[in-house]
């Protein structure tokens, strides 16, 4: 009994010890339209996002989760059939085997999955020294702050290294990072993409886009849900009341015993 009590006080030590050392900076916290109980996706943000995603992180990170089409459904980035397909169109998919028993290329179809940059995980940790790029399909969700904690993470790079902390080759230190170091190099910065609708390309605003993708990536029903918990909530709150109607109109029939 004592041996039990003290691995359950190493590890209670142990993981208070990595909260405090994953909260010693707070995360940046923008202003996010998809927050709070009427929350929603900014459509044009949305695609703004993609368009950032093709241009600057899909070379090294999959989102296996998200079919082509998924870009033209309601809830998302909307955008129409016709840029659907044309978007599938750019990429190619082995299929087959065909009637000579060999496989083929051919153009992807919106039905088809997100093209892999990599043919499997091995190939992508040599082509990133040892490190493998997370898919990105529910990145979101699997990080602790969410949205909040990638868009950090994008800000956070630095080249004042504070003292103390030693930077192997190939690592970059970032003040979001959990244990301040990845091997990732900023992605991101002013101008990085030229977005085809105007909008002035910063690095903030880059940023905020693809992290506004990404959530949706992860929770594409997001706003459905959200409509259903409010219809939810309207029809317990009348329900409620009708139950304290009935209940007040039972209850006066009923003469008190004096």
């Amino acid at each position: 009994m004592k041996n039990i009590l003290k691995i359950l006080i190493i590890v209670l030590i142990f993981t208070s010890s990595l909260n405090s050392a994953e909260n010693k900076t707070k995360l940046l916290e923008p202003n996010w339209t998809f927050d709070g109980f009427f929350g929603k996706f900014d459509r044009a943000s949305l695609q703004r996002g993609y368009q950032v995603y093709k241009e600057v992180c899909a070379s090294c990170h999959s989102m296996s989760y998200l079919s082509y089409r998924n870009l033209g459904e309601k809830g998302g980035p909307e955008f129409t059939k016709q840029e659907v397909k044309a978007i599938a169109s750019q990429y190619e998919i082995q299929d087959g085997p065909n009637q000579e028993g060999e496989m083929f290329m051919r153009p992807a179809r919106p039905s088809d999955k997100f093209v892999n940059p990599y043919p499997n995980i091995n190939a992508a940790r040599v082509a990133n020294g040892g490190a493998y790029p997370p898919d990105m399909s529910v990145l979101v969700k699997a990080r602790k702050g969410g949205a909040d904690y990638v868009y950090s993470v994008l800000m956070g790079y630095t080249e004042d290294v504070p003292e103390g902390i030693s930077l192997e080759e190939g690592v970059y230190y970032n003040k979001y990072m959990i244990g301040n170091k990845i091997k990732m190099p900023k992605p991101i910065n002013d101008g990085s993409v030229e977005y085809t609708d105007g909008t002035q390309a910063t690095e903030e605003q880059i940023s905020k886009d693809v992290v506004a993708f990404l959530t949706w990536a992860a929770e594409p029903h997001l706003e459905e849900r959200k409509k259903t918990g409010f219809k939810a909530v309207v029809y317990l709150l009348i329900l409620t009341i009708l139950g304290f109607v009935i209940k007040r109109k039972i209850w006066l029939r009923i003469e008190p015993k004096v």
